[in-house]
């Protein structure tokens, strides 16, 4: 950690500064379209720093995705559509109203009887009419396996649910058949939407167990990554190129590498 603390107010001043005239080229040319792709950058660098224990880097990735904030507030200021204040008075406002059981008379005892009040008092504020308009709700711009989970989610708040993750499992099982079908059919439409049914029904499995299937498919895709790069260090040892081995040679190298890698 740095000696000199700064506030956040110093962090307001220094974009401030930044945007202001005589400021930073880059930054004064920015605008909220052009630093999507960066919010989107940083908050899966906090996300991976978290995942990774390292808390000095998780301090320094949540200082970024901080001054994505401060950014965007900046730029509102100046065009005087909101400023910091705004922001910091809205997510306030929402926190007290969604949480009556402690600002409020309201009782709440556990987490679930929390996540009812809190959709439900949510569903009020933004004048939903009815269930499908809060499953629209969920923005179309999340990842799918996120955005499929949140749905799926709301969608059990009045019942629409399986009784149980067996009943889960039974579903993937349909819509793997299904898949199964069509694929030679060459009909790519019915493929597609075989495929998407059979994510969404392994999503729902996800749900039942209380496991993020984005979080879950990322720790898939690096613990591939740490195999294939197991093989390749073998081969290389070996003094071949993977192009020149076989699959059944490369398979037992990927068996190999599932014994003597850990998980993570």
């Amino acid at each position: 950690m740095p000696e000199k603390k700064y506030s956040f107010n110093d962090l307001l001043e220094i974009m401030e500064k930044l945007r202001g005239e005589g400021g930073c080229p880059w930054d004064r040319e920015q605008t909220h379209d052009s630093l999507r792709i960066y919010m989107i950058e940083e908050t899966y660098e906090v996300l991976e720093a978290l995942d990774a224990g390292d808390k000095d880097k998780f301090c320094n990735e949540l200082g970024d995705l901080l001054l994505q904030i401060v950014f965007h507030a900046q730029i509102a200021r100046e065009n005087c559509d909101f400023d910091i204040g705004d922001v910091t008075t809205e997510v306030c406002q929402k926190l007290i109203s969604r949480h009556p059981h402690i600002f409020g008379d309201v009782r709440a005892d556990t987490a679930d009887k929390v996540v009812e009040n809190w959709e439900a008092i949510k569903k009020r504020e933004k004048k939903l009419k009815s269930q499908t308009g809060v499953l629209k709700d969920v923005p179309s711009n999340l990842p799918a396996l996120m955005r499929s989970y949140k749905v799926q989610q709301k969608a059990a708040l009045v019942g629409f649910d399986w009784d149980d993750v067996e009943d889960a499992f039974n579903k993937v099982d349909e819509e793997i058949q299904e898949l199964r079908d069509v694929y030679k059919s060459n009909n790519v439409e019915r493929i597609t939407d075989e495929l998407g049914d059979a994510f969404f029904a392994l999503v729902n499995v996800s749900r039942f167990l209380k496991i993020q299937p984005e979080l879950a498919l990322n720790g898939t895709i690096g613990k591939f990554i740490r195999r294939f790069e197991y093989i390749e260090q073998q081969s290389a040892k070996a003094g071949r190129k993977l192009e020149d081995m076989s699959l059944a040679e490369m398979d037992e190298l990927w068996n190999e590498a599932k014994h003597k890698l850990p998980q993570k």
